[in-house]
C-alpha cells in the first residue's frame, strides 16, 4: 500500500507541483489549502506524512501543528517563505520534523519524503539489541519507547530515533552531519540547526541535560552518567 500525504498549501502553482511529483512516485496525496481545511483532513485521513506551508489563511500552519502536535506524532515537514533563521527555528520549536524555505527543488523535497518514509517504516538502523539500559534511562528500540528513572516519556518519531541513535554510540561523538545522514537520511544540505533543535526537545523531555553532552564545535555525545 502506497503512504499517504498531505500536501497543504495555498499557492496553485506550488501545490500543483508537488502533487505531480508525488504522484509520480506512486503516493496517495491529499490537498488543503487552508489551516482549518488542513487540520480537518489530517485528523480524518491520517496521513503518513504532512508538507505543511506556515504561510496560510485562517490559521497559519504553525497553528496547525501546534494542535496536530498534542495528539499526533506524524512527520512534518514546513514550508516557509521566509528566509530568516528565526522563521525557521519556530516552527522546528513547534514540532516539525524537518524543513525547506521557498523556492525548493521538488526533487529534494522528494528525496527528503522518501528518506522520512523508509526511516518510519523501518526505524533508524540500529544494532540488534533491542534495549539499551542505562543507569537512569532506558531505551527500547523495539516497543520505541523510553523510560527516565521509571517514567516513560514521550518523545516524537525524530526525537526516539535521535536519542537512540546516540545512545547506540555510548561515549562516541557524532557530529551534526553524522547525525543528519542517520536520522533523516538524506544528504547534507545546511540544514544543520535542526538537530541542534531537537536535542534541545530531548533534553528538556528527559529532564536532564547531561544525557546528551555537546562537544563544542564537533557534534554530540551520549553519556551513561554516574550516580
Amino acid at each position: 500500500m502506497s503512504a499517504k500525504i498531505l500536501v497543504v498549501d495555498d499557492e496553485p502553482s506550488i501545490l500543483d507541483l508537488v502533487v505531480a511529483y508525488l504522484e509520480k512516485e506512486g503516493y496517495e496525496v491529499l490537498t488543503a489549502v487552508d489551516g482549518v481545511s488542513g487540520l480537518k483532513i489530517a485528523r480524518r485521513q491520517k496521513p503518513d506524512l504532512i508538507v505543511l506551508d506556515i504561510l496560510l489563511p485562517g490559521i497559519d500552519g504553525l497553528e496547525v501543528l501546534a494542535q496536530l502536535r498534542r495528539e499526533s506524532d506524524v512527520y512534518v515537514i514546513m514550508l516557509t517563505a521566509k528566509t530568516e533563521e528565526t522563521d525557521k527555528i519556530v516552527g522546528l520549536s513547534v514540532g516539525a520534523d524537518d524543513y525547506l524555505t521557498k523556492p525548493f527543488s521538488p526533487r529534494e523535497l522528494v528525496a527528503r519524503i522518501k528518506a522520512a518514509l523508509r526511516r518510519l517504516k523501518g526505524g533508524v538502523s540500529l544494532q540488534d539489541e533491542k534495549v539499551l539500559n542505562f543507569k537512569h534511562i532506558r531505551i527500547d528500540t523495539g516497543s520505541r519507547q523510553v523510560w527516565v528513572e521509571g517514567r516513560l516519556v514521550d518523545l516524537t518519531t525524530t526525537e526516539f530515533d535521535l536519542l537512540a541513535t546516540l545512545a547506540e554510540h555510548l561515549g562516541r561523538v557524532l557530529s551534526r552531519e553524522q547525525l543528519l545522514e542517520r536520522v533523516w537520511g538524506y544528504n547534507y544540505y545546511g540544514e544543520i540547526r535542526v538537530v541542534d533543535v531537537h536535542i534541545g526537545h530531548i533534553r528538556q523531555k528527559l529532564g536532564d541535560e547531561e544525557f546528551i553532552a555537546t562537544v563544542r564545535g564537533v557534534g554530540y555525545r551520549f553519556e551513561d552518567r554516574e550516580e
